[in-house]
């Protein structure tokens, strides 16, 4: 690495610099933390309130103003509190991305309380077990989700008696829900006070399960803070090490009219934590999409000059590759690239060709880490596509074997993290949590490697995973729902190669005795137990049981190799 973006780095973080730190004790945990960060999310969303009538949110042909959208959420928190939430109470917001979840989130946590973002694909069950785990005292709800949750309210309300408020619908309402104009019609001051922790929770986001059922992650104000830093942090060491190249943000010139288009969903750490809080933070305007659409895409970001695109790299890969991409002005754009999954080398070169004067980019995080890990971005990126970049300075990265020792530079291990951006662990999951965070270090589950100069690649996957166009899906998860049917004897589910997706789900059968499925009906009894992503695209048929080791569990590998030859 050149010694003008070393230099940067120390003298960024230096004492008294802008991105200083020092050592706090965090969960009984000694752990870096930004001298400067601010306290809590809540002071970030007054901040926000400087930008007055600036364009906030766009949804079709939908614009708020940051005035509105305060005016907005300080009457929903005043609503909140009227109707018994307090500090450390839950409240769910279960949407696809309209204006209201961006409001509604603002308002819980601006109380004191942890907003939960509930998954807008899942099906009935699994939006009955989250909003069994979580037990919130709200339910901000849109149509096509509360459809889904009424055949379940009585039971859920029966352990839980939770009240809805209903976003843009007009069928008939269940007992004690109201509509979202008339929670937001109620008169307030302003944000009603409140006291917040850094290690209070902010949010909690769901992740897929290893068990068969998703784990709720609690993020802190603290580690969501320290994203926000983190991102901060890389913009300002890539114009200090090189002024020239394009950063993630150029200039405060360019800061005031950021313009990014958000295709991803809110309910994950890439599009609330790494978009929407970025985003808000400077003052720009955020551009909502009804469902991804290249096409649309485009015709956005040339009408809106839009300068940031937050997607998974595969929405990258269909904007650049698309067959009108060089009739459309996409000259606006500073940076395309992804998060949620690798993105390829081969598409770091189609971006660095195709833009005029945006960059390629990417940031590797998880869930548990409240957004990134490390960012890579313009030259930096060119230089090195096959890594993901360096963990950001309070993120302490080791590389290790399976007994727990490090490895030597340049050695293939599992990765662990330690950082005040780790989530405090997982909702009534004890077990999980000592299991994935030991000593405090998040077992990220990818096997990776550090190089000379601390940019982390990639190489694997430890979990028993697939990672479907940016989400998550545990192949427990797909086999437990399976498995339920009386007529199947054996499943393993694992990942099959798409050129579009990165990966899809695959699933091996075995049937009883004297049965049989077709492929078709496979599916469709598992898309009444999972979302349709966790679903399996691929159904083998296995006269044989399984390939299992000594142990008796399923050689995947073996299983792979057996049906696709990889």
């Amino acid at each position: 690495m050149d010694s003008a973006f070393t230099d940067a780095w120390q003298q960024l973080t230096s004492e008294g610099a802008p991105f200083s730190w020092s050592v706090q004790d965090i969960r009984g945990v000694p752990t870096r933390t930004y001298d400067h960060a601010p306290p809590h999310m809540r002071f970030m969303w007054e901040l926000s309130a400087g930008y007055g009538d600036r364009p906030y949110l766009q949804f079709g042909d939908e614009t708020l103003t940051y005035s509105q959208a305060h005016d907005v959420v300080s009457s929903l928190a005043t609503y909140l509190i009227e109707r018994g939430v307090g500090h450390g109470d839950r409240v769910a917001i279960a949407m696809r991305n309209y204006p209201e979840w961006v409001l509604s989130y603002w308002a819980i946590i601006s109380i004191g309380a942890a907003a939960v973002g509930m998954n807008a694909w899942w099906t009935g069950p699994e939006m009955d077990y989250g909003l069994g785990d979580s037990a919130p005292k709200v339910v901000i709800v849109d149509d096509k989700r509360l459809a889904t949750i009424v055949p379940h309210l009585d039971d859920l309300r029966g352990a839980n008696p939770f009240h809805l408020v209903a976003v843009r619908t007009d069928h008939d309402l269940p007992d004690d829900t109201v509509t979202w104009a008339e929670a937001i019609a109620t008169p307030h001051s302003g944000l009603p006070p409140a006291v917040i922790d850094p290690e209070d929770d902010c949010a909690i986001f769901y992740t897929s399960g290893t068990t068969g059922f998703p784990k709720g992650a609690a993020l802190t104000h603290r580690g969501c803070v320290s994203n926000i830093m983190n991102f901060s942090f890389w913009n300002a060491v890539t114009t200090a090490a090189r002024p020239q190249a394009d950063s993630l943000i150029e200039s405060h010139e360019a800061v005031t009219e950021t313009t990014a288009l958000l295709a991803v969903p809110l309910f994950h750490v890439t599009g609330c934590n790494c978009c929407m809080h970025l985003i808000t933070g400077v003052g720009g305007k955020i551009i909502l999409l009804y469902r991804w659409d290249p096409s649309e895409a485009l015709e956005i970001i040339e009408r809106e000059r839009v300068t940031a695109f937050t997607g998974v790299p595969v929405m990258s890969r269909e904007l650049v590759e698309h067959p009108h991409f060089a009739d459309r002005d996409t000259s606006s754009l500073a940076t395309l690239g992804g998060g949620g999954a690798a993105v390829q080398p081969d598409l770091v070169d189609k971006i660095e060709k195709s833009l005029t004067k945006g960059r390629p980019s990417t940031g590797y995080g998880l869930t548990e880490v409240c957004g990134v890990i490390s960012i890579n971005s313009s030259d930096w990126f060119v230089e090195k596509p096959t890594t993901v970049g360096p963990p950001m300075p309070t993120i302490e990265a080791k590389v290790v074997d399976d007994e727990g020792h490090e490895v030597a530079q340049g050695e293939i291990g599992e990765l662990l993290v330690l950082g005040p951006n780790n989530v405090r662990g997982y909702l009534n999951q004890p077990e999980a949590t000592a299991e994935t965070f030991p000593g405090g270090w998040f077992r990220t589950g990818d096997l990776a490697t550090l190089d000379e100069d601390g940019f982390i690649s990639i190489v694997d996957r430890a979990k028993d995973m697939v990672l479907r166009g940016g989400e998550n899906v545990y192949c427990a998860e797909v086999e437990a729902a399976v498995f339920a049917h009386d007529d199947i004897r054996e499943c393993a589910a694992f990942a099959v190669p798409d050129d579009r997706l990165g990966e899809v789900v695959g699933l091996a059968v075995v049937m009883k005795d004297g049965h049989s499925m077709t492929a078709e009906e496979v599916q469709a009894y598992a898309a009444v137990k999972i979302a349709k992503f966790k679903v399996p695209e691929h159904v083998w048929f296995l006269e044989d049981e399984l390939p299992r080791n000594a142990n008796g569990k399923f050689l995947k590998r073996a299983l792979r190799e057996q049906l696709l030859g990889v």
